[in-house]
């Protein structure tokens, strides 16, 4: 009984302390939370940047990791809101922090993508790329993936920041690349792809091993969003109104939804379970969809447009609007069960850690909620 306890115990205790390493929180950006929230949330503190932040912040070990407009990545004690350090880069930063092994990865809109060491709070290495960069970074072997807006991914070996290889797609790669587990061609070896929605109307399934393309598929549209990653399938909404899924084995579109009355550009990249599909939309609603068939389960009308990608903290969803409410729903009815006021737009996404949930504005002021001790 000793070892189904102590599992269990590691289990319980994952739970309720998960970090939060990277935008949308896992490789497969299904923006889930593994760690749970109190079910009032109080505002714990509010740090002011003084800059406007437009990615998502990592939060490792109690220590949040967020870039801002000004160059500037911080690095925030969670329980005090206190900064700690910062590392100063050239220009703004708008990829997400991914943080792997403590070492933080970012872009910025130079183009140069940064590997800063936390330990020493001093560069590692750094990558420079022809194009700004907003696309995160995700991981995979031992490599690191993001785009550029040069039109390539690029995979790093991540101790030296060497170049593996880099794939040129035929537009700006601006959502951060998903990764996939999967056999070969029906052989039992198991390799990481990368999932890549392209400027270009273009999901591709490229090998991290070598760099080489197994699929194409034409999604009619350009996607700025990010995709999700549920067993074989990859979840998006384009900017062609339409939210797509589509089957990563046969490169099939598995089905299609629009709204029948409101057609609008889907910016924000989708949340996942597997009974619901999570997505906000510049047509100012919220979208849950059934991921076996793309069947509305229910709307929610938000006063304005949502640019920010929601997060799923077990029965809750939380995103942020243009009109800089930030607001938590009902996964199950959609009904509106929070809300808090911040006075700015928001476009960046929620990240969850710690029993703790992050929002950052564009007025430059990073919330912290949770439970008041």
């Amino acid at each position: 009984g000793i070892t189904a306890s102590l599992i269990l115990l590691t289990h319980i205790s994952n739970i309720v302390f998960a970090d939060w390493s990277s935008f949308r929180g896992n490789p497969q950006l299904t923006g889930v939370s593994e760690s749970q929230l109190p079910e009032k949330l109080d505002l714990l503190w509010a740090f002011q940047t003084g800059d406007m932040i437009e990615s998502t912040a990592a939060i490792v070990d109690s220590t949040v990791y967020l870039g801002v407009s000004d160059g500037n990545l911080y690095a925030i004690d969670a329980n005090t809101g206190k900064s700690v350090w910062k590392y100063q880069t050239e220009s703004a930063i708008k990829s997400s922090p991914s943080v792997k092994n403590g070492v933080i990865y970012f872009g910025d809109t130079d183009g140069t993508f940064h590997a800063v060491d936390i330990a020493t709070r001093k560069k590692k290495w750094h990558y420079t790329t022809e194009g700004e960069i907003i696309s995160s970074a995700n991981f995979a072997d031992d490599r690191v993936l993001f785009g550029s807006y040069d039109g390539f991914l690029y995979c790093l070996k991540i101790k030296s920041g060497d170049l593996a290889w880099k794939y040129e797609t035929e537009g700006y790669v601006h959502a951060t690349p998903g990764v996939w587990t999967h056999t070969i061609n029906d052989s039992d070896e198991i390799a990481n792809f990368a999932i890549v929605t392209g400027c270009d109307s273009y999901l591709r399934v490229i090998n991290v091993n070598d760099g080489t393309q197994s699929k194409q598929v034409n999604l009619g549209a350009y996607v700025g969003a990010s995709p999700a990653i549920l067993h074989n399938h990859i979840f998006c909404g384009t900017y062609g109104s339409e939210i797509l899924s589509v089957d990563l084995d046969t490169g099939d579109i598995t089905w299609r939804y629009q709204h029948p009355e409101r057609q609008f550009p889907f910016f924000a990249s989708a949340a996942l379970t597997k009974g619901q599909i999570i997505i906000g939309g510049r047509d100012k609603l919220v979208h849950a969809l059934s991921p076996d068939k793309g069947e509305p389960l229910w709307t929610y009308t938000a006063k304005s447009r949502i640019e920010s990608s929601a997060v799923i903290v077990d029965q809750r969803i939380f995103f942020g609007t243009t009109r800089g409410v930030f607001i938590a729903l009902d996964i199950n009815t959609g009904e509106q069960v929070w809300e808090f006021e911040t006075g700015s737009s928001i476009v960046a996404s929620p990240s969850v850690a710690d029993g703790k949930i992050y929002i950052g504005t564009e007025d430059g002021v990073l919330y912290c909620f949770g439970e008041k001790k």
